[in-house]
């Protein structure tokens, strides 16, 4: 078996000690091999002239090839050349237990299974052929027996090997004199390190009698402390001090018994562990590195870690159910949706005469004028069920969803027929299509409309869709055949904005002085959330000041802050300051009071809100539908009073930078009369924007709005020159009140005393204190 152990490990061995000799004559260098030591068999020893000792050392220096380099695990030339001259030497000698010693110990330096397969081998044939060896007797050769089948996993194997040692102690005791090892061997050195001389050689039977009559063997001990890890000969073995041969001599024949020994000295360098340790953790963390690497790959390319999509369950939107009673300022829309109310009800109604209703309705207007709620509002009062879906719902990041959604959908509306679907901002997949839009796009919209024009006309599913930008939906989707009716639903007039208003008050606590027509009037262009929005605010207001009811300054405290945002009551303003913007909008305010076709007047501050320094405010008496070429000059006028009026009070030099916003409004408007609704000498032509106009026809375009805001401008300073005594005392008092409304300017501007702040908080608590 050794040959086999040794062609193995000289096959891939190396020199792996590097010698540091005195200068030294050597002739010639062999190949140390294993088979010319064999073939020898130590038959041409001669000894070796006497030499300088040499001192071998193996010095470890910290560089990337000690670190990554692996350390190797096949024994050197020398060690296999050694190991076959002890084993020679031991199967010459089979009863000189040091020599079997040396031969265990030398094959346990290498560290590898083959040896201790080796050792166990060597045992068992001792033990079955000559089982009076004294190697039997050796309790370290045991041991090293014993850690060799732990060594290799045969663990099970311990038990009847202590039975079998013990058996065969009793039966070949040893004799009183000495061995035959002690007779072959010439040196006087002890059998064993480590063990008592005694014990070895010259055991008395008496001894061996009453060892075998112990209640626990040396075999159990021996083999019991090799189990609990004590004095492990291959982990914790000490360190020998007999010489090493010398390798030179071994190489040329040589007994290196016979010639002077090689002194070698083994040197490591203090904290030769520091290069290991690096090249531990470099090594795991590369490994590491690249495992995880390889795994993600795996698991990316495999989709076994995506979270894959979710199927998307559509079910009747619960609620509150909501009916057309609920819904106001929209009564020509309802009308309209009525009929698709009664085909949910009875279809039969219209198919009787061959009739057919659409099968989609587009609702289409700006937001918050209640689109969604008409549509809640057709399924509560068919009593269907409503499936809400927003335009957004149907794309992910997975290619497909929005086609399987759409298909979910239309499925789901099927089973639950007659129902209603409802998809909100449809714009965000029926845009119009173009070749810069991905294909999943194109797709989700292509799967709507084959949804759309693939169900039957009997089935009761009504889509209908909302969206405040129709211009930009594909005209395949708005087709006739699809949805077939366009719904506008408009802001709501005046008196629309009075029922919604009444709608939202119902559950709110208001005084007897707040009139909804007068919020009305000044809520022009307010959808029903703004005026939702309104209600809210008033009362959360109300509430903030421990008010019992919501009266009507916390109504206009919250429409002012929608229009013009926030009070700025923190921002320091000096008296110069605020002086001049009350002359401002005095300016406004008196313009609007006696220009004939100005919006009437409402209320003048000069409190900052948003930007603005200051506010004056205007109350249509109704919606205006259509405005006149007077109603617009005198809209120039009162955008132009205030920087007229602070050129009358300051100058020229004194004029601010406030009155920006007017004139950016009076420049519009005045164009807007020149080139859109034909208010100049150039006729009823419209010039539009696109269409590039010549020099001289912009320069008449120019000239004639030019002209507007001269003559609206010098009306202006005509009509506050004459006024000017009663700008001095609306002024004077916007400083001391900061707001007045449309009573109190007329009052003022009499010469009227008003109720300065301090009196109006005095009632005002007084009022509180006897409620």
């Amino acid at each position: 078996m050794l040959p086999c152990l040794c062609s193995s490990i000289r096959a891939s061995a190396r020199p792996s000690l590097a010698l540091r000799t005195t200068p030294v004559s050597i002739p010639t260098w062999r190949t140390l091999s294993t088979s010319s030591l064999l073939c020898s068999q130590l038959r041409t020893l001669r000894p070796l002239p006497p030499r300088t000792p040499l001192t071998l050392l193996a010095v470890r220096n910290l560089s990337l090839g000690s670190i990554f380099s692996r350390k190797p695990t096949i024994p050197s030339p020398t060690v296999v050349a050694n190991i076959t001259r002890l084993e020679a030497e031991a199967n010459v000698y089979p009863h000189d237990v040091s020599k079997q010693m040396a031969l265990f110990e030398a094959l346990l330096d290498t560290k590898l299974k083959a040896s201790h397969e080796l050792i166990i081998n060597r045992w068992e044939k001792m033990c079955e052929f000559d089982p009076s060896s004294p190697l039997l007797h050796s309790e370290e050769a045991f041991r090293v027996y014993v850690s060799c089948l732990v060594n290799t996993g045969q663990q099970a194997a311990v038990n009847p090997a202590i039975r079998r040692r013990d058996s065969l102690l009793s039966a070949h005791p040893l004799s009183g004199s000495s061995t035959p090892a002690s007779a072959e061997t010439t040196s006087d050195k002890p059998l064993l390190e480590g063990e008592s001389a005694a014990s070895v050689t010259a055991e008395s039977p008496a001894t061996t009698t009453s060892a075998a009559a112990a209640k626990v063997s040396s075999s159990q001990d021996i083999a019991q402390s090799v189990l609990s890890g004590k004095k492990d000969p291959v982990q914790q073995r000490p360190l020998k001090d007999a010489n090493p041969p010398n390798p030179l001599a071994i190489a040329s024949g040589a007994a290196a018994t016979n010639g002077g020994p090689i002194e070698v000295t083994i040197v490591e360098r203090k904290a030769s562990w520091v290069p290991r340790l690096i090249r531990f953790i470099v090594v795991v963390a590369v490994t590491s590195f690249f495992f995880l690497v390889i795994l993600s790959v795996f698991f990316e390319n495999s989709g076994l870690m995506k979270n894959a999509p979710q199927q998307a369950q559509f079910e009747p939107t619960p609620g509150q159910t909501v009916t057309f009673s609920d819904v106001h300022g929209v009564d020509e829309v309802k009308d309209e949706l009525q009929d698709i109310v009664l085909f949910l009800k009875d279809p039969s109604m219209f198919a009787s005469l061959g009739g057919k209703l659409p099968k989609g309705v587009l609702l289409t207007g700006a937001p918050g004028t209640g689109k969604t709620m008409l549509a809640r509002a057709v399924a509560g009062e068919a009593g269907v069920p409503f499936f809400f879906a927003s335009g957004s719902d149907f794309e992910e990041m997975f290619v497909g969803v929005g086609a399987k959604r759409v298909r979910e959908l239309f499925a789901a509306a099927r089973k639950k027929e007659p129902a209603i679907i409802f998809i909100d901002e449809i714009d965000a997949v029926g845009g119009k299509r173009n070749n810069r839009h991905q294909q999943y796009l194109k797709q989700t919209l292509n799967q709507l409309l084959t949804e759309m024009d693939g169900f039957k006309q009997s089935e009761g599913v009504i889509v209908i869709a909302a969206t405040n930008v129709p211009e930009t939906l594909d005209p395949a989707l708005v087709r006739p055949g699809r949805f077939d009716r366009h719904i506008a639903v408009p802001l709501p007039d005046i008196r629309g904005r009075v029922q919604i208003l009444q709608h939202h008050m119902k559950n709110v606590t208001t005084s007897s002085d707040v009139e909804t027509m007068q919020l009305a009037r000044g809520t022009a262009g307010f959808s029903g959330a703004d005026l939702q929005n309104m209600v809210n605010q008033a009362a959360v207001r109300a509430a903030k000041e421990k008010a019992t009811e919501v009266n009507l300054e916390h109504f206009e405290w919250a429409k002012d802050r929608i229009l013009m945002g926030t009070e700025r009551k923190s921002a320091y303003i000096d008296a110069k300051n605020k002086l001049a913007t009350a002359y401002h909008e005095g300016g406004h305010a008196l313009v609007a009071l006696y220009t004939d076709g100005a919006l009437p007047l409402h209320k003048v501050t000069c409190i900052p809100r948003g930007h603005a320094l200051g506010y004056t405010s205007m109350l249509p008496e109704n919606d205006r539908f259509s405005v006149n070429y007077k109603e617009y000059l005198a809209g120039i006028d009162v955008s132009l009073g205030g920087r007229v009026a602070e050129e009358i009070i300051y100058g020229e030099d004194g004029i601010t930078s406030g009155a920006s916003s007017d004139i950016r409004n009076a420049s519009s408007t005045a164009r807007h009369m020149v080139k859109d609704f034909g208010f100049s000498k150039l006729g009823p032509i419209y010039y539009d924007e696109t269409v590039d106009l010549s020099p001289r026809r912009k320069d008449e375009i120019e000239e004639e709005v030019s002209k507007i805001i001269k003559a609206s401008e010098a009306r202006v300073m005509h009509l506050l020159k004459t006024k000017v005594d009663e700008l001095h005392l609306l002024a004077q008092a916007l400083v001391e009140h900061e707001t007045l409304d449309k009573d109190q300017v007329h009052r003022v501007i009499k010469g009227e005393a008003i109720s300065n702040i301090s009196e109006v908080l005095e009632a005002e608590l007084s009022k509180s204190a006897n409620s």
